[in-house]
């Protein structure tokens, strides 16, 4: 396995955990904005107000994106195992 596969095989693998995580990680930066927001115009200071709301989404993406992830996923795992003989020697 030569240095230059290494890195092309660690660059696809960095791009497809980002394109992954980007729905969940913007959706939480959306949300933990709108309720610190929220927490602060009306003074409210407490933290099951933020954590409570943020899991529900969390939870509702991850369900709703199931089958999107687990396809990015099995074709990832399919491009990896069609040219394993690329990655032995």
């Amino acid at each position: 396995m030569t240095p230059d596969l290494v890195a092309e095989l660690m660059r696809q693998l960095l791009r497809e955990s980002m394109i992954l995580a980007a729905p969940l990680l913007v959706a939480a930066a959306l949300l933990s904005f709108v309720l610190s927001l929220f927490q602060t115009l009306t003074s409210l200071q407490e933290q099951s107000l933020t954590s409570v709301p943020r899991l529900a989404a969390m939870a509702a993406i991850l369900l709703a994106g199931m089958p999107w992830f687990l396809g990015r996923l099995a074709s990832y795992t399919r491009l990896l195992l069609e040219d394993f003989h690329r990655y032995l020697g």
